[in-house]
């Protein structure tokens, strides 16, 4: 397992909501919208793990996710990102838990600011085959150590919501 650089969940989400919504009435174009799967199991002690996956790109870990895709439902989209990016099967959550922000870089080598839902998903098995096998690694995680491996603030902040984790059950 790759050691990952540890970050602290930093700001506030009322002061992201409030920025967001001010560089909005200034003119500046609405956040593109991805959908990520959170997906997880309870070991033999109960204890909750979260599964992460490192990007193609640089590595970083991070959750399933990616566009929304034509015919399917978010969550269903969600699911099937976790399938094909790390072999997960499961039961996906039709709400959310929640959502971050992340700048994603584009082909031509801009920014472009993306809203991720992310959606619960019960893993109950891993094929032994899927379309991104051997592109990523996994690993599973508790929940803090996942919030410590991510790099995303605001994903961070989802992983350590003793609330929103309960939720998981």
């Amino acid at each position: 397992m790759a050691l990952a650089v540890p970050t602290e969940p930093r700001g506030n989400s009322r002061i992201g909501d409030a920025i967001e919504t001010m560089r909005l009435w200034l003119g500046g174009k609405p956040a593109a919208v991805q959908v990520a799967a959170l997906p997880w199991r309870r070991d033999g002690a109960d204890a909750l793990e979260i599964l992460l996956a490192t990007s193609r790109d640089t590595g970083r870990w991070v959750l399933p996710k990616g566009w929304p895709q034509k015919g399917r439902s978010l969550s269903e989209t969600a699911a099937r990102e976790a399938w094909e990016e790390a072999g997960l099967v499961g039961d996906i959550g039709a709400d959310p838990l929640g959502s971050f922000f992340y700048r994603k870089v584009l082909d031509n080598g801009l920014r472009r600011r993306v809203r991720v839902q992310v959606f619960p998903l019960a893993v109950v098995s891993i094929d032994e085959d899927w379309p991104e096998k051997g592109q990523r690694r996994f690993g599973w995680f508790a929940p803090q150590e996942a919030a410590r491996n991510v790099h995303e603030p605001e994903l961070s902040g989802l992983l350590l919501n003793a609330r929103l984790l309960d939720r998981l059950r």
